[in-house]
């Protein structure tokens, strides 16, 4: 029982709007996909300025611009090399680090039309 002095509670505020915090994760994923795709193709023309030009001494495929890295029998080395043109020798881009004989040009094929020559780059 309410005794003298006694003030009743006032009644509750209205409840406000909840507002949702920004996800840290989103946003950092966001921001990176914003920065980075962009930047793709110019970081592809960064690396292939660092790569080794044709006649650069080299020692795995992937270090030379052309991706050809060729063993030097006379040198007991190998060499950056460009790859093999319409109608050359040539060999199937191998997992090894060198190369004896270079694979075609982007938009060749290393074929045999005939079963007693070698592989030569085609179109096809």
């Amino acid at each position: 029982m309410p005794g003298k002095g006694f003030i009743p509670a006032a009644p509750p505020a209205p409840a406000e709007p909840r507002t949702v915090a920004p996800r840290p994760m989103a946003t950092a994923f966001m921001l990176l996909v914003g920065v980075v795709l962009p930047c793709w193709g110019d970081f592809r023309l960064f690396k292939k300025r660092f790569m080794k030009v044709n006649g650069a001494e080299c020692s795995h495929h992937s270090e030379c611009a052309s991706d050809c890295c060729l063993m030097d029998l006379d040198r007991a080395g190998a060499f950056c090399a460009p790859r093999a043109r319409m109608a050359m020798l040539c060999l199937f881009q191998t997992k090894g680090a060198i190369n004896i004989i270079c694979p075609c040009q982007s938009g060749l094929s290393c074929i045999t039309r005939d079963p007693f020559c070698s592989r030569r780059c085609h179109l096809i």
